[in-house]
């Protein structure tokens, strides 16, 4: 395990992976960008977790096949106990299985491994600032499989309390894939009130995870192209 002391004004990636090369690569990617920094590398899932919730990073950047503790178990462990951590999975497996479970785990953003670099630099800095990143080989798989189910079709959150219209614009964006910062400069507010509008919205829905709140948002018909924020 290599531990290096943070920057106050890049974002702060923990990469977990088992395999030794690979690791030492993606950190050697990512310490040439000049807005991010590698505060930890972990070996296992169980190493993630601990440096994870030691060391506070931005984006916890995890393999999801890993010994002892794997990557869905180690995103949940990190989600419970620090969810300011973002979650990003990075992984060889091209599977809405793989995708799903990672989702509802908490993970913010799922990579595969076969994508470019600059793939997942733009993931990570898309999960850092507070968005969500599906790789694009799944993402159509994945908004298609919810549009089907029947609480998307039926809009089972009819009867859940009303959101106010700044959490219901907050959550909009959010849906689209905007970023914290992004939502917060497009609605003329600060990010922690973008922050605090978030937990509102999520908590009278009793939503979770980032597969909630995209599946809320097709069963509220607000990703249709005429709601398309930009």
């Amino acid at each position: 395990m290599h531990v290096v002391e943070a920057g106050s004004h890049r974002w702060r990636v923990l990469l977990a992976d088992d395999h030794a090369v690979l690791r030492e690569g993606l950190a050697m990617l990512v310490s040439t960008q000049p807005d991010m920094e590698v505060v930890a590398q972990a070996r296992s899932g169980r190493e993630a977790v601990q440096m994870a919730q030691k060391l506070k990073p931005d984006v916890a950047v995890l393999d999801v096949s890993m010994p002892d503790v794997g990557g869905a178990e180690a995103a949940e462990q990190i989600h419970a106990s620090c969810p300011e951590v973002h979650v990003l999975a990075l992984t060889r497996h091209a599977d809405q299985g793989y995708l799903r479970r990672m989702l509802r785990a908490g993970a913010a953003g799922y990579v595969v491994k076969r994508a470019a670099g600059d793939a997942l630099i733009g993931a990570i800095r898309t999960v850092a600032g507070g968005g969500t990143y599906v790789d694009p080989s799944l993402a159509g798989a994945l908004v298609a499989r919810m549009i089907r189910q029947p609480g998307a079709q039926e809009g089972t959150t009819r009867k859940r309390p009303a959101l106010s219209e700044r959490e219901e614009q907050v959550l909009r964006l959010i849906a689209w894939g905007k970023s914290n910062k992004e939502v917060a400069t497009q609605l003329g507010i600060s990010v922690k009130t973008v922050e605090f509008y978030k937990a509102g919205a999520l908590d009278k829905l009793q939503l979770r995870t980032r597969t909630d709140i995209l599946r809320h948002a097709l069963a509220e018909k607000w990703l249709s192209e005429e709601d398309d924020p930009e």
